[in-house]
């Protein structure tokens, strides 16, 4: 079963599937290791990682697709890919899609944001109009070689023009055949709950977990109570890092060794069984040159 076809058969058991954010492809193999069961490739977490910037549009469709292959080459289950608002026009989400999907894409959300983007949990964000967005799934849904490479669609439109507008243009994206549909930034239980109640029935729906952002932060026990289907929480890997980054450039700023933070570190040994080291070194051997065997 290919990863797409292995993603599209779980989102339909009855139990929640929890997504967490990776950036590459060491973060990608290390979930897996621990038993994740898809990954998601966030946009804002290449930014932060390899621009050292904010997700405001600055990461670029072929960051993405470049990123994307070296995770994939690395891990064997699904891989969610953000790509913002497709990067352009429908033409330019049918060639991200085709590129995406090429590069190992199980699953491709796209958003009805304008050009530049924000993240999802930023303020002053602008939308496209509703019959733009339904084109761009459109296009999406025909640019894909696969039905089972599952196109997500993402408004953004609680905090620009309301919940009811988010509601009816969520509704309208399903009907351009999106698979998943994914509500940004609800700000209540009391609206998790009447998303599910208006939009459980058409399509799964996706939830968004940021730490310090607009939704109420929740299990994901508890999102599977209400009726959601996947849960991502993209970015909290990246603050765990940021956070674990400070405190040990402070400690070696400080002692100027590692020693005091060696609890708090995997060392040599464990870093080479993580990647595999000695797997890879005894698949190098198998083809080391060897003098040809005299007759």
């Amino acid at each position: 079963m290919t990863q797409q076809a292995t993603l599209k058969t779980r989102l339909a058991a009855d139990r929640i599937l929890l997504v967490p954010g990776v950036y590459d492809g060491l973060t990608a193999l290390i979930a897996e290791q621990t038993g994740a069961e898809a990954v998601y490739l966030s946009g804002a977490s290449i930014a932060y990682t390899r621009l050292g910037r904010s997700d405001i549009g600055l990461v670029t469709m072929t960051e993405v697709a470049d990123v994307l292959a070296l995770v994939c080459d690395r891990t064997s289950i699904p891989i969610v890919v953000d790509a913002d608002n497709g990067y352009g026009n429908a033409l330019n989400v049918q060639r991200t899609v085709r590129t995406l999907e090429r590069a190992g894409a199980s699953a491709i959300q796209l958003e009805d944001q304008a050009f530049p983007k924000r993240c999802g949990h930023l303020d002053g964000k602008v939308l496209i109009p509703p019959g733009e967005m339904r084109g761009k799934i459109a296009a999406a849904c025909d640019a894909r070689k696969s039905g089972d490479t599952l196109i997500i669609a993402r408004t953004d439109a609680i905090a620009v023009d309301g919940f009811d507008a988010a509601l009816d243009r969520a509704a309208v994206y399903a009907e351009a055949g999106a698979d998943i549909l994914f509500v940004e930034a609800p700000q209540s239980l009391k609206q998790m709950h009447t998303i599910v109640e208006c939009l459980g029935a058409k399509v799964p729906l996706l939830a968004n977990i940021v730490e310090g952002g607009k939704t109420p932060a929740m299990t994901a026990e508890e999102l599977q109570g209400i009726g959601y289907s996947i849960v991502i929480f993209p970015g909290g890997l990246v603050r765990a890092q940021a956070h674990t980054a400070k405190a040990y450039f402070s400690n070696l700023l400080r002692h100027g060794s590692n020693q005091p933070f060696s609890d708090r570190m995997i060392d040599f040994d464990g870093i080479n069984y993580i990647v595999g080291t000695g797997d890879l070194l005894a698949l190098g051997r198998r083809f080391d040159d060897k003098a040809p065997q005299s007759k």
